[in-house]
């Protein structure tokens, strides 16, 4: 099919930006499923999101609505599997088509948009735990052959129309996504797959065994590892995330879960391989389910790249009472910061492909405040594309085969199709991101930079308990987290994420580089550490140096390089008042000691109840070393006082933003040209607040006095 009339642009980006004819923009899209919505509402709804500042829809084409029966595949015999009739409605609207075909769709459906014959009949072709039993009915061993056949033939089916509406034929189609929220299938809902056929567990050339003699080369070396005995690599049995005893153990299960991830990468490799061979030529792309799946994602990106693949993520607060929080909280916020940095980091521009529209649960409600301040935090720490999920629902039928009666979604528009409240806040939303394009090209404004680890931020599987080890890699993720992130915005010092998986940090040396460290840092991680140093870089880390690679074998370079320094817990469970001093102030609270540290070091801190030290300064190459004995999860002023002292001591005596209310969070998105100030009150009260910024000379502008709704976010540009 050809259209008439000009071509849609295509739709490009770079780690900066979504890139649409020639001009930076932010990809402002709605979830619409044609399947749900009635078909006489698909033109006023879809020409109410194109008024409303929207330039894209996304859709599912799930499997199960339009293969109900083995063999028996349908489009266009009734309203619910017309998708053609809104392909063609959605490029008269002028819109954008993010076309998600699965397998995976998910979405509320039975065998979450699988056919129901396809996981009743097949059993063989459904994930196992570690003991080979099957942990629930709808979630299906990507790799098994006889799964991946059955997917093929799906395509077979649908992509041909997916081709007649994409760009290069003049249709809406910009964008096509394979799957869903990968890995969530199995992590969700019990275990990773050892599934022994698609695995390969037990076969001589299988999958498994392959990955463990490309890792070790020999069997001796891998019993060696493992405390074991097997007598060849196709012997060897996984265990399951439980089992971290000993450190053999958690080798093993580290193993396992690298060999999953890169076993998943296979997978979207190979959903990518079939539409390609089909024809497809678009960008594809994929969601994380969640901010802290992100990094399971390393081996996919390693493996098909960020030119023509593009990774999101979901950002939800509230789909029911169970949930987290029911609010933009900020334990909200924080997760939205790392996801968006990561994101950024990957190379891609940060982009949450469900943002949420709405809420699966009537209860508790989706408040027009709470989305609208949801929305603009996350334009403060990065987003540059997203995704409502979802713009509109409607009635399901038996033929979608849903677990609800009706997908309303407490949507902009209702399944009915009345306009809520929401619905000005979408609006109000777009307005604000039209009006200041700039911002598709802006970063933060930051004053010191985190070093992103990506192996500790998915380290729970095999390190979720710290055992016999002084701290364990989780725990470094959750000081992250909770510990150097809150705290830094507590204090109106704006982080940003450097990756210590890239040589760029060696050039990034004019800020400080804070690490939170574990027993285990892989080796070129300590390497490049040692380089940055070198450079002249500032590293504080904490609470612990490492004497550990990723896979638990000994390694020192950045304790060889600090003179030998050791680290030791300087608390045991019958201390009774453990205390430390940093400057002037007294910490009491639980530490760790640093044995032989460096001759000529500075001593920062010292434990009071013995003679010992907590953290050192020492000057090394061009560089220093900022070391402390302590690790926190942001509650106290105490903490606030440590984390400050820390960076005058690393050099950071101003930030780029000061503000009187530690209660409220304030960052700086500049172009270089224009800057915006973002000041936040994720609070349920409302709240006052006097800030001062940084100006483009450097000096401090005149403060300005903020009086914050609740919920809400404030921007002044400047």
């Amino acid at each position: 099919m050809k259209w008439k009339g000009n071509k849609m642009k295509k739709i490009l980006w770079d780690e900066k930006s979504y890139i649409i004819d020639g001009k930076r923009e932010f990809l402002r899209s709605g979830e619409f499923h044609y399947f749900r919505v009635p078909k006489k509402d698909w033109k006023r709804r879809l020409e109410l999101f194109k008024k409303a500042g929207g330039n894209c829809v996304a859709t599912y084409v799930p499997w199960c609505l339009h293969e109900p029966e083995e063999g028996k595949i349908l489009f266009g015999d009734c309203d619910e599997r017309d998708v053609e009739t809104f392909f063609k409605l959605c490029r008269d609207a002028g819109l954008y088509v993010q076309c998600r075909p699965g397998p995976y769709v998910y979405s509320e459906l039975y065998c979450h948009g699988l056919p129901k014959w396809l996981c009743e009949n097949y059993h063989e072709i459904l994930a196992r735990n570690a003991k080979g039993e099957i942990f629930q009915y709808q979630s299906i061993s990507y790799l098994h052959p006889k799964f991946l056949a059955k997917a093929a033939k799906w395509f077979d089916a649908v992509v041909p129309i997916m081709n007649r509406y994409s760009l290069d034929n003049g249709g809406p189609i910009a964008l096509a996504q394979v799957d869903n929220e990968l890995m969530g299938i199995h992590e969700w809902f019990g275990s990773l797959d050892y599934n022994r056929a698609s695995i390969g567990i037990g076969v001589k050339g299988g999958r498994y065994p392959e990955f463990l003699q490309k890792s070790y080369g020999s069997i001796g070396i891998l019993n060696s590892a493992y405390g074991t005995d097997f007598a060849d690599f196709h012997k060897v049995i996984p265990l399951p995330d439980m089992s971290q005893k000993t450190v053999e153990d958690r080798r093993r299960i580290k193993d396992y879960q690298d060999f999953y991830y890169l076993a998943c990468a296979e997978y979207i490799a190979t959903l990518i391989a079939m539409l390609r061979k089909r024809g497809v030529k678009l960008p594809i792309t994929h969601n994380s389910g969640n901010p802290s799946m992100n990094s399971y994602f390393h081996e996919t990106i390693d493996l098909v790249g960020s030119k023509e693949f593009i990774l999101g993520s979901d950002h939800y607060y509230n789909l029911s009472q169970d949930w987290d929080q029911n609010n933009p909280t900020p334990k909200y916020a924080g997760k939205c910061f790392y996801s968006n940095e990561m994101l950024r980091l990957y190379g891609f521009p940060p982009t949450i492909f469900e943002l949420p529209g709405g809420s699966q649960a009537a209860w508790p409600p989706s408040l027009p405040e709470d989305m609208n301040c949801a929305y603009m935090l996350n334009v403060a720490f990065g987003m540059k594309g997203f995704n409502y999920y979802i713009y509109t629902g409607g009635p399901d039928n038996p033929q979608n085969i849903s677990y609800k009666n009706n997908y309303d979604y407490n949507a902009f528009v209702s399944g009915d199709g009345k306009i809520r409240p929401t619905f000005k806040v979408m609006e109000k939303f777009h307005d604000f991101l039209i009006g200041n394009k700039w911002l598709a090209e802006a970063g933060m404004v930051s004053d010191f930079h985190i070093g992103l680890d990506w192996e500790k931020s998915r380290s729970h599987h095999y390190f979720s308990e710290r055992g016999d080890f002084v701290y364990g890699s989780n725990e470094a993720w959750q000081f992250v987290q909770k510990g150097i992130i809150m705290t830094s915005l507590n204090n109106s010092f704006t982080p940003s994420y450097s990756d210590l998986y890239s040589d760029g940090i060696i050039k990034e040396t004019s800020k400080p580089l804070f690490v939170a460290a574990s027993v285990c840092m892989a080796k070129h991680v300590q390497e490049r550490l040692v380089k940055f140093v070198k450079a002249g870089g500032r590293l504080i880390i904490a609470p612990v140096i490492p004497y550990l690679d990723e896979n638990f074998n000994p390694c020192m370079v950045l304790s060889k390089f600090l003179g030998g320094v050791r680290s030791e817990a300087g608390t045991n469970p019958r201390t009774i008042c453990p205390v430390f001093k940093i400057g002037d102030e007294l910490m009491r609270d639980k530490y760790f000691l640093f044995m032989d540290i460096p001759e000529n070091a500075e001593i920062i801190a010292r434990a009071v109840d013995k003679d010992a030290v907590v953290g050192f300064k020492s000057k090394l190459g061009r560089g220093c070393v900022i070391a402390l004995g302590y690790q926190w999860h942001h509650n106290y002023q105490e903490h606030s006082n440590v984390f400050c002292s820390l960076l005058r001591i690393a050099g950071v005596s101003e930030a780029a933003v000061k503000c009187d209310n530690p209660n409220i969070w304030a960052v700086v998105r500049s172009s270089g040209k224009r800057s915006m100030l973002f000041v936040m009150n994720l609070f349920a009260s409302p709240q006052k607040a006097k800030i001062s910024v940084r100006g483009k000379s450097g000096k401090p502008l005149p403060a300005k006095s903020f009086n914050l709704k609740p919920m809400a976010v404030e921007t002044v540009s400047f």
